[in-house]
């Protein structure tokens, strides 16, 4: 297997329609080792994909971002991953959610259903009370139930407890100013495009470097969960920093030590979650060969990103499936395909 087999499964891709655009990087510790960039912004558009084109990353937010942050702030002592929700959010009351803590909202495990049964609110409070106030669908750590919600929780515990907004702490983390929840508007006209989904009122118009998440949207387009546009380098230079401290090298803004302790598997019966981050199992969506030490996250719009600290190698693909492309699940074996053709480069 090879770059070109790799190439080869996002060309017939984009020929099958599961997306009309992708931007790959995979690369080392040491540097890129190989990039590509195909199809067009829109199944019927002329303008090509570049490797300068941003991308809605959607749920790699809540590692890039989020999680980035609560390690941060856990490191400054000013958050507790064992810390209670109950002692952050005055609404989080009741007797089956007085033990939940920040390491149940990080491993999906807090009892918190996936979404809102509602149309989502407008604005932080709104969506706290709504959050906080919602039946929990589970008992505590008894399940893993992956949950946008307690993401959402998570960035206003991130900006209660930095003091600042969320947009602002990722961006004096230091990353690559494209990798961001507000595109300059310049950029933002570059962005692939995505298509609102039938629950959202701006349904009928394209998305251009407008978040494709409609809860997002509700919340000013910056969200635990999702909202962070990036291109496939800037998301390719934050994976090579985490890569660095994930094979225990400290490479700010991450010491290799917290770093190891957000990988480490959650003991929760049948979860592959880690703190934020999923790790690797025979059916995830990085394929079958790479190492068991893997981890990685993905996106609903057609992104993911995985980083091989025993290979030492990332794989980085972005993708706009959300713009009239194909199923989530013909998304899952393209993602499969690529990676099983790069695992041995």
């Amino acid at each position: 297997m090879s770059t070109e087999a790799a190439r080869r499964v996002l060309a017939d891709a984009v020929a099958e329609r599961v997306f009309p655009a992708a931007v790959a990087e995979v690369g080392a510790t040491g540097g890129v080792l190989w990039r590509d960039a195909l199809g067009t912004l829109t199944f019927d558009a002329s303008t090509r994909a570049e490797f300068q084109t941003p991308f809605d990353l959607a749920s790699l937010t809540k590692v890039i971002a989020t999680t980035s942050l609560v390690m941060k702030l856990a490191d400054e002592n000013k958050l507790a991953v064992d810390g209670l929700i109950a002692s952050h959010f005055s609404e989080w009351r009741g007797t089956d959610r007085d033990t939940v803590a920040i390491r149940d909202l990080l491993e999906h495990a807090s009892g918190l259903p996936a979404r809102l049964v509602d149309a989502p609110p407008q604005g932080r409070r709104e969506f706290e009370h709504d959050i906080c106030a919602l039946p929990l669908e589970y008992a505590p750590r008894t399940r893993s139930v992956y949950s946008d919600l307690g993401f959402i929780l998570l960035g206003f515990l991130i900006e209660d407890c930095g003091g600042a907004s969320l947009a602002s702490q990722f961006a004096a983390l230091g990353f690559d100013p494209t990798l961001t929840f507000e595109l300059p508007q310049d950029v933002r006209r570059r962005a692939a495009p995505t298509l609102p989904e039938a629950d959202d009122p701006r349904r009928g118009r394209a998305l251009i470097g407008e978040v494709h998440d409609h809860y997002a949207a509700a919340l000013g387009g910056v969200a635990g969960h999702t909202g962070l546009f990036g291109t496939a380098s800037a998301v390719g230079g934050f994976a090579r920093t985490f890569l660095r401290a994930a094979r225990g090298d400290d490479a700010a803004p991450f010491a290799a030590r917290s770093v190891a302790a957000f990988l480490m598997r959650s003991n929760v019966a049948g979860s592959s979650r880690a703190l934020g981050w999923d790790t690797m199992l025979p059916t995830s969506s990085c394929g079958t060969r790479l190492s068991a030490a893997a981890f990685g996250h993905v996106g609903f719009t057609g992104t993911s990103l995985w980083i091989d600290p025993e290979r030492d190698r990332y794989f980085v693909l972005l993708t706009n499936r959300a713009n009239g492309g194909g199923t989530l699940d013909a998304m899952r074996t393209v993602r499969r395909a690529f990676h099983d053709a790069l695992a041995d480069l």
